[in-house]
């Protein structure tokens, strides 16, 4: 997480997601790449590691399924603006180095009080979300379907919330 959402706001979607997974931590700054947890995960052989992050070289998880034999899969998600997080990327070779991971979606933000660069473009709960659920489709994760719909409620709980004072 960009140390810009920390200090912003506690009530983020990065937060959200934090608190919504149970396997999630979450790692506040700009350069990762001397950061010894993200390091330890990074180079432990029982894991593979991927960074969600839209390239043209990015494993399109629609069309591709990334579980490995007897490893854990690791996605590292990024939580800051586009322009941060491409920053971010930039100045922590460790993440850059990893194998990106996208996916396509028909979905449009619910993040209505905030503009995204992009019609296509999602919060991070959303983007966390649509990758849950095509997890879930490769039997990579086992979430029931009453899980993945509630996913977002907090999100969509605070989007009403602050709605309400507009």
């Amino acid at each position: 997480m960009h140390p810009k959402e920390f200090k912003r706001t506690k009530n983020g979607t990065g937060h959200f997601t934090n608190l919504s997974l149970k396997n999630c931590e979450m790692h506040v700054g700009i350069d990762f790449s001397q950061n010894k947890t993200i390091n330890k995960i990074i180079d432990d052989p029982l894991n593979v590691c991927y960074v969600l992050y839209p390239s043209t070289a990015s494993i399109n998880l629609n069309e591709t399924y990334i579980g490995k034999e007897k490893k854990n899969t690791v996605i590292f998600l990024i939580d800051a603006t586009w322009p941060c997080s491409k920053a971010m990327l930039r100045v922590s070779p460790n993440l850059n180095s990893l194998q990106k991971i996208s996916f396509r979606h028909r979905k449009v933000s619910h993040f209505t009080f905030k503009q995204q660069p992009e019609d296509h473009c999602l919060s991070t709960m959303e983007s966390t979300l649509c990758v849950l659920e095509l997890l879930n489709a490769q039997n990579l994760e086992q979430i029931d379907k009453k899980s993945l719909d509630d996913f977002l409620l907090p999100f969509e709980n605070m989007i009403k919330y602050q709605l309400s004072y507009v």
